[in-house]
């Protein structure tokens, strides 16, 4: 769970400073969330390529190198000279940090008996949640008010912390089963898979539309970009909230149903943001709905894959990690587009339009 926090914040870490950065280096805020745009594409490409080369090696060896990367990550974007410089390092960052999440999912479910499967993969995923309720409206506070270099300063701390944990605690001699072409293949024909891959896909793309550019668009439509503070608070409270909430549910309604409710909510959420932007209460009232859901809606896609094939869970896991980040890459470039062009009001009714496809795509997928 620690795990996933840093990974968390070390994905999002821009969308809490884009305009520190901006200013810094000398480049538009667009420009800017290009940090999070290339860093999604490299995040998709490399979260099922690394899931296929890794798939025989030692989870704890494994897990415990991941992190180490992503530690210097942070101490070398620090020290980062120039925006190419940041963005390069954020890139190989990145392309070792894809095979955090989903092997970390399949780790949790080779270490529970399957029962248990569901509840403790949603836990695990509160790092995310985590990573938003607290660590993106840290990073957004300590960018504004002391430097964006100190807020990664403190990732690379919490970093090393999480990889002595993960040498101390997690079981040597895990292994999962072997992914080859032919595991791809299979997948591939599944068509479960698929529209629980298309489901990520979709609601993803609607949230990163607003979420990449919510410092931004509070300073453009509220008056005030320290508003963005307050929102990702509570959204990431939210979000630690909706997934305990969802982890303790989830066995006894059952993933579809669970899913189904939190995919709903995400849409209720994101309306309201289109409907309230211009309105501060509105647009900070809106992160409630849209937070409690984000999180846990991901979970039950991680339960709902594995469940559809359990063996091999971190192939399909990886590949809805990729789902994340091709997600997050359509969004924010969409987003970026949108707000470039000053376009500020159609940005929320984009996100809408993804969650209502998303949504419709989960009642398919109920057979």
């Amino acid at each position: 769970m620690l795990g996933n926090f840093v990974t968390g914040v070390s994905i999002l870490a821009p969308a809490g400073m884009l305009p520190e950065l901006a200013q810094e280096f000398g480049v538009s805020i667009h420009e800017a969330g290009l940090l999070i745009t290339f860093g999604a594409l490299v995040l998709c490409i490399g979260s099922p390529v690394s899931a296929w080369l890794t798939s025989a090696f030692d989870r704890r060896i494994l897990l415990s190198v991941t992190v180490a990367i992503i530690a210097a990550a942070q101490f070398a974007s620090m020290v980062a000279p120039n925006y190419a410089t940041l963005m390069a390092v954020r890139l190989v960052m990145l392309a070792v940090a894809a095979l955090f999440t989903p092997q970390a999912a399949g780790t949790a479910a080779m270490m529970v008996p399957p029962e248990r499967r569901g509840s403790t993969m949603s836990y695990v995923f509160l790092g995310w949640s985590l990573a938003l309720a607290v660590g993106l409206p840290l990073i957004a506070y300590v960018a504004s008010h002391i430097g964006w270099r100190v807020a990664y300063t403190g990732i690379g701390i919490i970093a090393l912390l999480n990889l002595a944990m993960l040498v101390w605690r997690i079981p040597a001699g895990l292994v999962g089963a072997p992914v080859d072409l032919k595991t791809w293949s299979d997948i591939a024909r599944n068509r479960l898979i698929v529209l629980l891959l298309l489901i990520t896909v979709l609601q993803t793309s609607g949230q990163f539309v607003v979420f990449t550019y919510l410092g931004p668009l509070f300073a453009k439509l509220g008056g005030s970009a320290q508003l963005a503070i307050i929102a990702f608070s509570i959204y990431g409270v939210m979000g630690f909230i909706g997934n305990v909430i969802a982890s303790r549910v989830v066995d006894r309604w059952g993933p579809y149903r669970t899913s189904l409710t939190t995919i709903a909510l995400l849409l209720f959420g994101i309306t309201m943001w289109a409907l309230g932007a211009g309105i501060v209460p509105l647009m900070l009232a809106s992160m409630i709905p849209w937070g409690t859901a984000f999180s846990s809606a991901n979970s039950m896609q991680q339960v709902r894959l594995a469940a559809a094939a359990p063996l091999f869970a971190s192939a399909t896991v990886s590949l809805n990690t990729s789902g994340l980040y091709i997600g997050q890459a359509i969004g924010s470039g969409i987003g970026g587009f949108l707000f470039a062009h000053e376009m500020y009001y159609a940005i929320g009714y984009v996100g809408v339009g993804f969650l209502v496809l998303a949504l419709i795509t989960v009642f398919i997928s109920r057979r």
